[in-house]
């Protein structure tokens, strides 16, 4: 495993359907047009979503050297990881606990990352095995939660909340996406919420601010070019460039988190 990447951040989420693995992925290109060395794994195992987020065409897959290294796939100039390009598109994983750690572990573990400034990691939704087991294998620099503002998804986001701290893993802030639509006559808060956002400050959360439906990252989500490379002059990049530029401070501000070096798993 690399020994050389100094921040590792988790964008995970309480529940499914909330847009993380788009935030993840443009999170991972903004950091990267910002000028730092980035990677991005997908540790979804049962549902990976970064083959299609990027374009990868089925029958594209990492190579593996004479050391027993995967190479990692390149788009954008930077290197990919995901249990999609190990399958074909109908193909399910069936698989307990053990192997989801197993696999998570080889993609730590043998991937040739390189050196890297930040490695992102999508994680699936929920609190499981996949989670548990990287806070356990990884020292993370943080972990980005991603909600939407209705009142169901904010009761899986404070259990989200609850396994950071259960696991030691310290918390950057929360993402809110889909938080309106911008319609020609007026914001539109269809998931509900509305503009105010105390109620993330009395859980104790930084906000890391808001998303409201695009139809443009979604159909660039859906073409394999996310919107921060489709349209970096967009509003919606632009958002995403402040995110990246907020967490690289708050990263900044931590005594722990920096210039790590990542352990032999062996």
């Amino acid at each position: 495993m690399a020994k050389n990447i100094k921040n590792v951040i988790a964008v995970g989420s309480g529940k499914g359907g909330v847009g993380k693995s788009t935030v993840a992925v443009n999170l991972a290109l903004a950091l990267k047009q910002e000028g730092f060395k980035v990677g991005l794994l997908d540790s979804d195992i049962y549902g990976p979503s970064i083959p299609i987020m990027f374009g990868i065409k089925e029958g594209e897959k990492p190579t593996v050297t004479k050391e027993n290294r995967i190479t990692p796939l390149m788009r954008y100039d930077m290197p990919l990881m995901s249990m999609g390009f190990l399958l074909q598109q109908r193909e399910a994983v069936i698989w307990r606990g053990p192997m989801l750690g197993k696999m998570l572990q080889q993609f730590l573990e043998q991937v040739d990352w390189g050196d890297l400034d930040y490695l992102v990691v999508d994680l699936p939704p929920g609190t499981g095995d996949v989670q548990i087991s990287l806070a356990q294998m990884i020292p993370l620099s943080g972990a980005v939660v991603v909600t939407t503002p209705q009142d169901v998804a904010m009761v899986d986001v404070i259990r989200a909340i609850r396994m950071f701290e259960m696991t030691k893993v310290p918390l950057l802030g929360i993402v809110e996406n889909m938080s309106y639509f911008q319609a020609p006559d007026q914001k539109y808060y269809i998931f509900g919420g509305g503009e105010d956002k105390s109620r993330y400050q009395k859980l104790g959360l930084s906000f890391l601010g808001e998303f409201p439906l695009e139809v443009e990252t979604r159909v660039g989500g859906d073409e394999g070019i996310p919107i921060v490379v489709k349209a970096p002059q967009s509003t919606q990049a632009k958002r995403f460039a402040g995110l990246a530029k907020q967490i690289v401070a708050s990263l900044k501000t931590r005594t722990t988190g920096n210039d790590l070096e990542l352990p032999s798993l062996h």
